[in-house]
C-alpha cells in the first residue's frame, strides 16, 4: 500500500523568514503574514485536493500551518519530529552576512554546496534520510486513492523531495520552496523503475512575489527571492 499522492507543504512566513535569518530547529512562530499565507494556501489546497491525512513537523510554525488545513477539512493534525527542519547548530538565528563574518571558511563551503564543519549542523544526508523514512512510512499506511499532506520546512522539503526521486542529498537541481507553497509527488509508473515522480513544484495560490510575502494589503508583483530559505 502507498498513498496515491503526497503533498509536501512548507509553513507560512515567520519573522526570521522576513529578516532572512536561518531558523533551523529554533521554534519560531508564524508572523501575521504567515498566518494569512497559511489560511490562504489551506483554502487552495482543500479545493484542489481531498486530503486523507495531515502530518506536520512538531515545530510550532509547521503545526500552525497544518491547523489551517485541519480547520478546512476536519482532519486531525499528527506530528512527526522526523519532518523537522534541518538543524543549523550555531548558525540558527543569524543572517548569511553574519555567518560569513564569523565563519568565513565554513560559510564559503556551505554556499559552494559542501557541508559546514564544526558548527553543529546536520548534514544534508542525515536530513534526507529521516525525511524519506518519515514520508514513506506515513504514505505506506495509506491506499492508492489517498492524499497525504506533509507540512514541513524549506530545506527539509527540498532534501526529502530529492531523496524520494532517488537523487543524492548534494544534488542541487531543485529550487527552494516559497512560504506556504507546496510540491506534489505521486508513485512512479509501473516499469519506470522510479519509486516516486514529481508532479508539481513550488505551487501556491499565487506565484512567489512581493505581494505574497508582504500580506493581503500589497498588490505590487515582483519576483522576491527572500521568501525562500537561504539553504
Amino acid at each position: 500500500m502507498t498513498a496515491g499522492r503526497v503533498v509536501l507543504w512548507r509553513h507560512g512566513r515567520t519573522a526570521h523568514n522576513a529578516a532572512a535569518r536561518l531558523q533551523g530547529q529554533s521554534d519560531i512562530p508564524l508572523d501575521d503574514v504567515g498566518v494569512w499565507q497559511a489560511e490562504t494556501a489551506a483554502a487552495a489546497l482543500a479545493s484542489r485536493y481531498a486530503p486523507t491525512r495531515i502530518i506536520a513537523s512538531d515545530l510550532g510554525r509547521a503545526r500552525s500551518t497544518a491547523e489551517a488545513l485541519s480547520a478546512r477539512t476536519g482532519l486531525p493534525v499528527h506530528t512527526d519530529p522526523r519532518v523537522r527542519e534541518r538543524s543549523f547548530g550555531d548558525w540558527e538565528g543569524m543572517t548569511s552576512a553574519e555567518i560569513a563574518e564569523r565563519w568565513p571558511e565554513q560559510h564559503a563551503a556551505w554556499r559552494a554546496g559542501r557541508e559546514p564543519e564544526r558548527v553543529g549542523a546536520e548534514t544534508r544526508a542525515e536530513v534526507q534520510a529521516r525525511m524519506v523514512r518519515a514520508i514513506e512510512d506515513q504514505a505506506g499506511a495509506l491506499e492508492a486513492d489517498d492524499t497525504l499532506v506533509v507540512v514541513s520546512h524549506g530545506a527539509a522539503i527540498t532534501l526529502g523531495l530529492v531523496g524520494l526521486l532517488g537523487l543524492p542529498a548534494e544534488w542541487k537541481g531543485v529550487s527552494g520552496m516559497s512560504n506556504a507553497h507546496w510540491a506534489e509527488v505521486q508513485p512512479g509508473r509501473p516499469g519506470s523503475g522510479l519509486a516516486w515522480r514529481l508532479e508539481a513544484l513550488n505551487v501556491g495560490p499565487v506565484h512567489a512575489s512581493s505581494d505574497w510575502n508582504a500580506g493581503p494589503d500589497r498588490v505590487d508583483r515582483g519576483l522576491d527571492e527572500e521568501v525562500r530559505d537561504p539553504a
